[in-house]
């Protein structure tokens, strides 16, 4: 006989479980093994229940939902949201769904309070952080956020001693793999278009790959070849811009991002020089733009499905209470036309 109205107790009688492994069930834990989830939707689709998630927030002191926090890192209103993020987005998105867990994004500015407001709220049970802008002013809000034990997941590098867990791609390998890639491909004068500073780790962990390679192929780093830029196509064609009005011949460019590396291919051509005859072009992160410029850009791909679903796991790791731990992606080299050879 049916119950009139059914309680995940009712559920938990039937299936043999605790409740606590029904309302997990029902969120999609991977904490519940396949059989036993199986059977607990069964019969709550015999039951007709439902979740009622307000209800069950009061119980459990939790929302089911996960917050992003995306980051402004330019400060100006007309500023567009970094294209590597935007395709993050929906692999989080999708991942986070797929557990139970509704998903809320935020637009912050480096300025903002946004540590102390998350505090402070019960809006989400965790966060996911993308973006920063220059990690040393960054880090603190960080140290904020552990402090009053928030759960949080970060978008980057591992950064010794850095609050938090973190997620992310080996920036250092990905910047080895371009360079390398170059190298064999006879250049030998490959400029460095990117941000080396303390700020910004991820940037400057893909230099320290970019100097590995040149240094283990028996050849001399020149720092009149590395331009410092932040991330946009107008910093990249400015950067180029920079480069080929110096003494110092140049037959490559290494960009750490993919903007930056076709704003560089675009003040190349107008310049008149030729990608990749006279100049090759590798960029990094693939963002779905570099296989349809022209000529196609050859990068490194952090994967960004990948990426979604290893910060929601984490995420929810944390909230439900499992150990964590940082950890980087492999990249992968995606040879394309600006280089000119496979």
């Amino acid at each position: 006989m049916k119950a009139v109205n059914p309680t995940s107790r009712d559920i938990a009688d039937i299936a043999g479980v605790s409740q606590a492994t029904v309302s997990r069930a029902l969120r999609n834990s991977p904490l519940v093994r396949e059989e036993t989830r199986a059977r607990i939707h069964q019969i709550a689709r015999e039951l007709n229940y439902f979740v009622n998630r307000n209800a069950a927030g009061l119980r459990t002191q939790q929302s089911n939902t996960i917050a992003i926090l995306l980051f402004d890192e330019t400060g100006r209103a007309e500023a567009d949201i970094n294209p590597f993020f935007l395709s993050m987005l929906g692999n989080i998105t999708r991942s986070a769904a797929s557990l139970g867990y509704d998903v809320l994004v935020s637009m912050q500015q480096l300025n903002d309070d946004w540590h102390v407001e998350y505090q402070a709220s019960h809006r989400a049970d965790g966060l996911i952080l993308l973006g920063y802008g220059d990690y040393r002013d960054y880090r603190a809000k960080l140290a904020a956020l552990a402090d009053a034990n928030t759960r949080f997941i970060i978008w980057g590098p591992i950064v010794k001693d850095q609050p938090g867990h973190s997620f992310g791609c080996d920036n250092k390998h990905g910047g080895f793999q371009a360079t390398d890639h170059l190298l064999k491909l006879g250049r030998k004068r490959i400029a460095f278009i990117g941000n080396t500073s303390r700020g910004s780790p991820e940037h400057a962990a893909r230099h320290a790959g970019y100097s590995r390679a040149i240094t283990g192929a028996g050849l001399e780093t020149n720092p009149r070849l590395v331009v410092q830029a932040d991330n946009s196509e107008d910093l990249g064609y400015k950067a180029a811009q920079q480069l080929m009005a110096g003494d110092e011949a140049f037959d490559a460019i290494f960009a750490v991002t993919d903007l930056l590396a076709i704003g560089a291919m675009r003040a190349l051509h107008d310049a008149g020089r030729k990608v990749p005859q006279d100049i090759s072009v590798v960029g990094f992160d693939d963002m779905p733009l570099a296989a349809y410029v022209a000529p196609s850009l050859t990068t490194v791909r952090q994967n960004t499905k990948l990426a979604g679903e290893g910060l929601v796991r984490r995420i929810v790791g944390l909230i439900e209470g499992e150990p964590v731990e940082s950890q980087l992606m492999a990249p992968k080299l995606i040879v394309r036309e600006s280089c000119g050879a496979n």
